[in-house]
């Protein structure tokens, strides 16, 4: 069935996506399925395909669709991976992520914020992805290794515990910086070496914790 929210989120790929270097199809397809609307607020569903970021609940944000998108796309997924997430927010990144891999494990600091990702994950019947609520710059080491780890929030540094529980070969996605504004860095893992590439300047909320930036 077609609605609004539908055309919209065709809208978004078309628009947004594919004409600004969107390039993978499973992302993009991913991209189409996931109903961004369920992940804000009521007051906040008309522009849930917009072109930019939206504010949520505890001063967070949702991502603006596209970093979403090229965040994902650099993970490179194949569909059997196991995924670490640091920071569930909203819950739409590890959403659009279930329809990407085998199985995703998010961390949350803020309570509420877990619960409601948690609601509505159960509400689209997104079962590979498991919760936490902890200090995300310490990763989740029960599970560990992890494919690929993707930080939605920045930081001063790339936490050590992070790298430890990416897997040989693995690739991690995180921003990197100060408080107001970061670069978004990409470390991959192999044969024990590790890289780092500096992608684009973004911005992100705070990455709290032991690794992180010192909660105000």
């Amino acid at each position: 069935m077609t609605d609004r929210f539908t055309t919209a989120r065709e809208r978004m790929v078309q628009e947004q996506l594919l004409q600004r270097g969107i390039s993978d199809t499973r992302v993009l397809d991913a991209m189409n399925e996931v109903p961004r609307h369920l992940f804000v607020e009521d007051a906040q569903q008309v522009r849930a395909y917009g072109d930019h970021p939206l504010p949520i609940s505890g001063d967070q944000t949702i991502s603006q669709p596209l970093v979403v998108a090229a965040m994902t796309q650099e993970l490179q997924l194949g569909g059997d991976e196991r995924v670490l997430e640091i920071g569930t927010g909203s819950g739409y990144q590890a959403a659009v992520l279930s329809r990407l891999c085998s199985r995703v494990y998010t961390v949350e600091r803020i309570n509420f914020l877990l619960a409601g990702a948690r609601k509505v994950f159960d509400q689209l019947r997104y079962y590979n992805i498991l919760s936490r609520l902890d200090d995300g710059t310490l990763g989740w080491q029960e599970h560990a290794p992890y494919d690929a780890i993707i930080v939605t929030a920045g930081g001063p540094e790339i936490p050590a515990p992070l790298i430890d529980q990416l897997a040989d070969p693995g690739r991690m996605i995180i921003p990197v910086g100060e408080r107001e504004l970061q670069e978004l860095q990409l470390l991959t893992k192999k044969d024990g070496k590790i890289e780092v590439s500096r992608l684009e300047s973004v911005r992100f909320v705070s990455l709290i914790g032991e690794h992180g930036w010192e909660n105000d």
